[in-house]
């Protein structure tokens, strides 16, 4: 999967560096958490490949901060990750790239909050697989390579997608850690 990287920041080593290592983190957490529920049954090799690939959208976004030179706003990276995926055949992983912002958006939220997001598709995550790379996402930022957040921070940053997203995140630690 790294090659799959590789091709889309072709010529900006610094942007893979960045999604190299904040994937890395993310499955680190992600393999964490499924390892100590084996009774979910959980593709380790999968959710593995998925969360070293689920920002892969951000290479289409204005993130000068991150190296990520292209033209939409990052709030899209998710979507734009997908339709990366899904143009490499990789249907499930897409839908995990998709569904991550925040602990996931519903269309209420994106219609309050007038966000640039498509109305017309899930964006929160339905299976375990989705809901553990989403949780594990939120303790890893592209700025602070290899450091976990503090639970206050991942909750002051979750408040801008929506009190839902601070309820789901608790619901997740209590499942998940």
């Amino acid at each position: 999967m790294k090659k799959l990287l590789e091709k889309y920041c072709a010529g900006n080593e610094a942007l893979l560096e960045i999604l190299v290592s904040h994937g890395e983190s993310v499955a680190g957490k992600a393999l964490e958490i499924a390892r100590r529920h084996p009774e979910w049954d959980i593709d380790l090799k999968f959710l593995e490949e998925a969360a070293l690939l689920h920002d892969i959208g951000v290479v289409r976004c204005n993130a000068p901060g991150i190296h990520c030179n292209g033209t939409e706003p990052y709030i899209c990276h998710g979507i734009l990750g997908a339709e990366i995926l899904r143009t490499e055949g990789l249907e499930a992983h897409a839908k995990i790239a998709e569904r991550h912002t925040g602990c996931g958006l519903t269309a209420t939220s994106i219609k309050e909050r007038n966000l640039p997001l498509p109305l017309d598709r899930v964006l929160y995550p339905i299976s375990i697989e989705e809901q553990i790379i989403c949780f594990a996402d939120k303790f890893f930022s592209k700025t602070h390579l290899g450091e976990e957040k503090p639970i206050e921070r991942i909750k002051a940053s979750l408040a801008k997608h929506g009190q839902q997203n601070i309820e789901q995140f608790d619901e997740w630690m209590e499942r998940f850690i």
